[in-house]
């Protein structure tokens, strides 16, 4: 499996299985240049030691077959070619891997729920998952990883004609957690695809979502929620790419920063190809910081290769807590640190509403007060 190139796009103008076909970072790559390389632990470099133990426990709706296989399974590996160093490293040093089977035409009649556990961050461990949804299928799969760990993977998601997947992924680390991931959605002819990723804890946690159509009609949305501390980098690289026509996409993502040495980064990538006329798409992203001494990156990137569009636009925005609104809490009786909460709750919830998992929406919002309740003491 040799080097792919992509020449009609700057933005990801490569892909390989082999690690050798891509340079070690230095962090002057437009990739790398808001990555903390050297907080990776040699992730980015293949000098990681490994031996790190990431444990899965499932629990899979009754119409839907979870199961680990070896390297050799022909499911795994055929949605999604690396485009980066880490992700080929990923791809070349995991043993075992997990593959999540919905039926042709069966309804998931209860979430999936692969829970990933880090038992050590001293040493590096690798991941692969392939969710598998056959056509007119339904399902909604969550992922959640918390512990410590030093972590890095590849996640396929394979939506057939007319299927439907929904994703809730949770990143919720221990202090000391690295997490280098990539999740990949194909969509076949009329397959709709919704991703939640929701990032609270880790030390350096970088998720690269992307989609990719097979057909006409394919329908991603992708939303993201973060709330970033003191010291933490939680970074989400998102690419969208059109290449067959009269395909949708809506991309939206925010966050909230407090405390000194917060850093959050957003890259937005949307590729519209010449053969992709009638696309119809938009992208967002937004973040609200609380205190000073924080960085905020956010990059939306557009390339437009015809002018036969049905819609694209993208947008940006990055702030403080707006002065007014406090003060029109506070005049009517409202504490400025309950007048901040609300704010906080408003912004961040209209996304979190959007979760369909109840346990997962309810525990989302617990891990928001919490992080609310940090920086009122402080």
């Amino acid at each position: 499996m040799g080097l792919d190139t992509r020449p009609l796009s700057t933005l990801h103008d490569k892909a390989s299985y082999d690690a050798g076909d891509f340079e070690v970072p230095t962090g002057r790559e437009e990739e790398w240049r808001f990555t903390p390389l050297r907080r990776l632990r040699g992730l980015h470099k293949g000098t990681a030691v490994e031996g790190g133990k990431v444990l899965l426990e499932v629990d899979a709706a009754p119409e839907v077959t979870v199961e680990t296989v070896g390297r050799d399974d022909p499911r795994i590996g055929k949605a999604y070619v690396p485009a980066d160093r880490v992700s080929a490293q990923a791809w070349n040093s995991f043993t075992d891997a997990t593959v999540v089977t919905v039926p042709k035409e069966a309804v998931a009649s209860a979430p999936t729920v692969l829970r990933r556990r880090g038992e050590d961050a001293s040493a590096a461990a690798y991941g692969h998952t392939t969710v598998l949804v056959e056509p007119f299928a339904e399902a909604t799969v969550v992922l959640t990883h918390r512990g410590s760990a030093t972590y890095a993977d590849n996640v396929e998601f394979v939506v057939g004609d007319g299927a439907r997947l929904s994703v809730i992924s949770l990143q919720d680390w221990a202090d000391d957690g690295v997490h280098v991931s990539h999740q990949h959605a194909r969509l076949g002819r009329d397959a709709r695809f919704v991703s939640h990723n929701i990032s609270l804890g880790g030390d350096v946690v970088r998720i690269s979502p992307s989609v990719g159509y097979d057909a006409p009609g394919g329908d991603a949305e992708l939303y993201g929620v973060y709330f970033v501390d003191g010291g933490q980098h939680l970074e989400h690289r998102l690419l969208v790419d059109h290449t067959v026509p009269h395909c949708r996409s809506r991309v939206d993502y925010r966050g909230a920063l407090q405390d000194r040495d917060a850093h959050a980064v957003w890259i937005g990538d949307v590729i519209i190809r010449a053969e992709a006329e009638g696309t119809d798409t938009y992208e967002l992203n937004r973040n609200l910081v609380l205190t000073d001494g924080t960085r905020v990156d956010s990059v939306p990137n557009l390339e437009i290769l015809t002018g036969e569009v049905a819609g694209a636009g993208h947008a940006s925005a990055s702030g403080r807590l707006d002065d007014e609104h406090l003060f029109y809490l506070q005049a009517r009786g409202i504490t400025f640190d309950e007048a901040r909460r609300m704010v906080v709750r408003g912004f961040l919830g209209q996304l979190v509403e959007r979760i369909e998992v109840a346990d997962v929406r309810d525990k989302v919002r617990e891990a928001i007060e919490e992080e609310l309740n940090l920086g009122a003491t402080r």
